[in-house]
């Protein structure tokens, strides 16, 4: 039994073998999105993009959303309040891994033994 190499008979695309796509075409998908009210599925399916792609796109370049002004309704305080918990914690999310990776530069820059010779 032979192993198929990846791209060879899967129909998955090469790496080497990408679509490019012009900026139009992408803010024209990200357009279906935000004011056609197509999700990100069903537009990257009508343009023959994969959803990761019309999904990286739309948080490129996709317009932030307006906050809820002082007459928003009850549904449109909760969604943003949504939005913004998830964004919090993406950001938490960031700065814990920022710190981690800090952290470890830190160690591994320090020469072993520094502080007990008092050099710092």
């Amino acid at each position: 039994m032979s192993k198929s190499t990846p791209g060879s008979s899967s129909g998955a695309p090469d790496r080497s073998q990408r679509r490019s796509y012009s900026d139009e075409f992408r803010r024209d998908v990200v357009r279906l999105i935000t004011d056609e009210g197509y999700s990100i599925p069903a537009a990257a399916k009508a343009c023959g993009a994969s959803e990761q792609t019309a999904r990286n796109w739309y948080g490129r370049i996709a317009p932030a959303p307006e906050p809820a002004g002082d007459d928003a309704t009850v549904e449109e305080l909760r969604a943003e309040v949504a939005r913004l918990r998830k964004q919090l914690k993406r950001a938490e999310l960031e700065r814990a891994i920022l710190e981690k990776a800090t952290a470890r530069r830190r160690r591994f820059d320090c020469p072993v033994g520094a502080f007990a010779k008092g050099a710092l």
